[in-house]
């Protein structure tokens, strides 16, 4: 036997958001923000790594 199907609750912030659809237009579509390639070093270069890279 199928189930019966959800009653579909009232919601008014959905009415509203509809509503403000059809008189503005729809929002922009997000855009992504692009994370950073390297993250920096977290702690100062010790003295014996300064002296590795010379």
């Amino acid at each position: 036997m199928p189930r019966k199907p959800k009653k579909k609750i009232f919601s008014a912030a959905k009415v509203v958001r509809e509503m403000a659809r059809e008189r503005v237009g729809s929002p922009k579509p997000s855009q992504l923000i692009r994370a950073k390639k390297t993250k920096p070093e977290r702690h100062k270069p010790t003295i014996g790594k300064l002296l590795e890279d010379e």
